[in-house]
C-alpha cells in the first residue's frame, strides 16, 4: 500500500481517468477528498461503495472550476479540515473542439478559467498545507496533444500547455519545501470524453502511429498517478511524463 493513511485531493473523480485514481488511491488506503462539479446520489453511492470496500475515508466535495468563489470555497472547506493534505491531483477539466479561426475570445477565456487558471487558484490554497508541513506531491493531468499539437484543439491545448509550463516553475519554486510538481500527459484514452469528442477515423490513425497500436485506458494512467504520489518518485519532479503508447 503505497499511500497509506495519506491524505489525498483529487479533482473530477466522478467518471473516467479521475474514478479510476479514486479507486485507486483508496486501494492503497489514503484518505480522499473527492471533488466534483455536482454531488449527486450517483456519486454518493460511488463513494460509500469505495468506502466500504477498502475502508479509508472519502469526503465528497462540489468544486466548481468555471466559479472562481466556489474554488475558494472548496478549498478552505479542505483546509478548514485540518487535515495534512500529502498529495493533490488535478484531474478536472474541459474540452473544446474548433479550428483556431472559428474559436472566439469568450471560449478560450471560458476554456483558460477551467483548466489553467482555476487550477491555478486552488492550487495556491491547497498548497499551503503542503508549504506548512513542508511535504506534499502535486500532479496535474496534462495531454501529449499539449506537446505535439492537433488541429482543432486550439485552446484546450493551449490551455494544457500552460499546464505543462506552470508544472515546471512550480517544481522549483517549491522544491526547497520538498513539494514535488509533475504532470501526466496521457495519450488518447478511453474515456467517455475521448467517445464524445474525438472522430472515429482520429482514433484509427492515432492507433496505428502508436508503438502498442490500441489506445490506453484509465487504470494506466492511474498507475502513474500513484507513483507520482508515492515514495517511489521520491527524487522525481518538474516531469511531463507520458504515458501514450508509444507515440
Amino acid at each position: 500500500m503505497l499511500i497509506k493513511n495519506k491524505s489525498a485531493v483529487i479533482t473530477g473523480c466522478n467518471k473516467g481517468i479521475g474514478k479510476e485514481i479514486l479507486e485507486l488511491f483508496s486501494q492503497n488506503r489514503a484518505n480522499i477528498f473527492a471533488c466534483v462539479r455536482r454531488i449527486d446520489q450517483n456519486f454518493i453511492k460511488l463513494t460509500k461503495t469505495v468506502e466500504e470496500k477498502y475502508q479509508n475515508k472519502i469526503v465528497p466535495i462540489e468544486l466548481d472550476f468555471s466559479n472562481e468563489e466556489l474554488v475558494k470555497e472548496a478549498a478552505n472547506k479542505i483546509l478548514a479540515s485540518k487535515e495534512k493534505i500529502d498529495i493533490l491531483i488535478n484531474n478536472a477539466g474541459m474540452i473544446y473542439t474548433g479550428l483556431f479561426q472559428m474559436t472566439s475570445k469568450k471560449k478560450f477565456e471560458e476554456i483558460f478559467n477551467v483548466n489553467f487558471f482555476s487550477q491555478s487558484l486552488f492550487t495556491q490554497y491547497i498548497v499551503k498545507s503542503m508549504v506548512k508541513n513542508k511535504e506534499g506531491s502535486i500532479t496535474f493531468i496534462s495531454s501529449t496533444s499539449a506537446i505535439d499539437g492537433n488541429i482543432g484543439r486550439s485552446a484546450y491545448l493551449a490551455s494544457k500547455a500552460s499546464i505543462n509550463s506552470l508544472t515546471k516553475v512550480l517544481s522549483r519554486e517549491l522544491g526547497s519545501y520538498n513539494i514535488r510538481v509533475n504532470a501526466i500527459a496521457p495519450g488518447l484514452t478511453s474515456t467517455d470524453m475521448m467517445r464524445e469528442n474525438t472522430p472515429e477515423k482520429f482514433v484509427k490513425e492515432t492507433i496505428n502511429s502508436t508503438s502498442l497500436k490500441r489506445i490506453g485506458n484509465p487504470k494506466e494512467i492511474a498507475n502513474v498517478a500513484l507513483f507520482l504520489s508515492s515514495s517511489m518518485s521520491n527524487y522525481v519532479t518538474g516531469q511531463v511524463i507520458r504515458v501514450d503508447g508509444g507515440m
